[in-house]
């Protein structure tokens, strides 16, 4: 049985070089589980911060959750991530020396109906790398277009 992908920050890939992956818990209210059942999260400019030996993902949006009157939880809160203390070291350890970041890639139920978030360790690009990217992808494209044509 297969993950059920529920989100992608697909800004991620275009905007991070992904040096690392690692998967977390996260702890979650009622409603906010019913809203992710219905697809309702973005992971657009999202991150996540080490503080007090713990890791916290901010600015992750959950959609208020409709048939919830006043139970619902605020969109933007910052949501606990559930990680093991030698995992969340080992993070710490490389966002402090590399001055690295810790961004969410997915978000999925595993097989066992638990919400489960993949983080990346990654490094910020600039502009013109980003460019660049896209250059080399344009191009790998026109050459496969050729190849084709020759065939």
């Amino acid at each position: 049985m297969e993950n059920k992908v529920i989100a992608r920050n697909k800004t991620a890939f275009h905007r991070y070089d992904i040096i690392e992956k690692i998967e977390a818990g996260i702890a979650l209210k009622g409603t906010e589980v019913k809203s992710l059942r219905k697809h309702n999260v973005d992971l657009k400019d999202s991150y996540a911060r080490v503080s007090n030996g713990e890791v916290f993902i901010h600015n992750m949006y959950i959609t208020p959750y409709e048939e919830a009157s006043y139970n619902n939880e605020e969109p933007r809160r910052i949501r606990k991530l559930l990680l093991h203390k030698r995992e969340i070291d080992k993070l710490l350890g490389k966002v402090h020396q590399k001055s690295l970041t810790i961004i969410p890639l997915s978000l999925y139920f595993n097989n066992k109906g638990k919400a489960k978030i993949e983080l990346a360790v990654a490094k910020g690009r600039k502009i013109y790398d980003q460019r660049e990217k896209i250059k080399k992808k344009e191009v790998e494209i026109q050459l496969r277009k050729v190849q084709s044509f020759r065939k």
